[in-house]
């Protein structure tokens, strides 16, 4: 019989430059003597900082830990024979109290060959947006690297960059390459490859509170960025409720939002992958077998993939995010 349950993990909370108050004023989470929380990890397998297991018989035992030793059992087994140890996706909540850096993100490609590294590819769900607040997805024109190098070199990069007015709800896919930035006043759930490289474009001359700048990698940027212009930049789908509806697939997660009023059941069986569910309101209670598991707004799962058939039950309604690799 198999052992394994859906798992919840300690959270990891990282103050940031740009960090605000929001990861405790509206999911509820404590980062204690922190002076701000501008993300939160909830499930990583990145070396610096794996996530440890809070539930259950496991409770105390880290991912990389439990990956070594179940193997396929945890997150199948197309995802093991794809990619072995590494466990493929990280999970965070991002609370922007101020814009972030404009940044870029290297392809596999760039990343395996600079960084011995997966790439990182992203998408974004806005949980909360203040009035307002915007973000920065790829390019408003038709740019080349010589174009972009002229607005950079001029101070005028964000003149050729696509700004987004963002409400609650709204969504970014953001493949590696895409030039991006969040904006102050949001709060967002982010799904992503297990990377943590990042190229910073632009940081807006900030200082930290010793007068130092942040680094940047401008000439790192240049090979990664993918300079194309494309119509659209937002996911557009369609909001319906007691369905789940696809926001996302590419190669490396797809991704669903289930907007409940009531309870449902979820059949993984036909899934060769784990699956991650991202509250991002209400609450339920994750019923599997004959145990049960509270889940309310800002926690995060982890479904085991050998977890066929599981029940979400709900007074109050929920809205997740359901992924897996496949």
């Amino acid at each position: 019989m198999n052992h394994l349950y859906p798992l919840k993990f300690k959270t990891i909370f990282k103050d940031k430059i740009w960090g605000g108050q929001k990861i405790k004023t509206v999911l509820g989470k404590d980062f204690g003597n922190l002076p701000n929380c501008g993300e939160t990890w909830e499930i990583s397998g990145v070396k610096s900082d794996v996530s440890v297991i809070a539930n259950g018989p496991l409770a105390g035992t880290s991912l990389a830990a439990l990956l070594a030793s179940e193997k396929e059992n945890l997150v199948g087994k197309s995802v093991y024979d794809r990619f072995g140890d590494e466990f493929p996706l990280l999970v965070k909540f991002i609370d922007a109290n101020e814009d972030l850096s404009i940044q870029v993100h290297p392809d596999d490609e760039l990343a395996k060959k600079r960084h011995n590294s997966f790439g990182k590819t992203e998408m974004w769900y806005v949980i909360q947006a203040d009035e307002g607040a915007s973000l920065i997805a790829g390019f408003n024109q038709k740019v080349d690297r010589a174009l972009y190098l002229e607005k950079f070199n001029e101070g005028k990069l964000t003149d050729i960059l696509n700004k987004e007015d963002i409400k609650a709800d709204d969504v970014f896919f953001l493949p590696a390459g895409r030039v991006h930035t969040i904006g102050k006043g949001l709060l967002i759930a982010e799904i992503q490859q297990t990377s943590d490289i990042t190229y910073r474009i632009y940081d807006f001359d900030r200082v930290d509170d010793k007068g130092n700048k942040r680094e940047l990698h401008v000439e790192e940027a240049l090979d990664a960025i993918d300079y194309n212009f494309y119509d659209s930049y937002k996911t557009a789908y369609k909001k319906e409720k007691n369905t789940p509806t696809p926001l996302v697939s590419c190669p490396y997660f797809t991704t669903h939002v289930l907007d409940f009023e009531t309870s449902v059941m979820r059949d993984y069986s036909a899934l060769d992958s784990f699956v991650i569910h991202v509250c991002v309101s209400g609450s339920y209670i994750l019923k599997y077998g004959m145990e049960e598991l509270p889940v309310s707004m800002g926690d995060c799962i982890l479904i085991p993939a050998g977890t066929q058939k599981i029940e979400l039950s709900t007074n109050e309604g929920f809205k997740i995010l359901e992924s897996f690799v496949g």
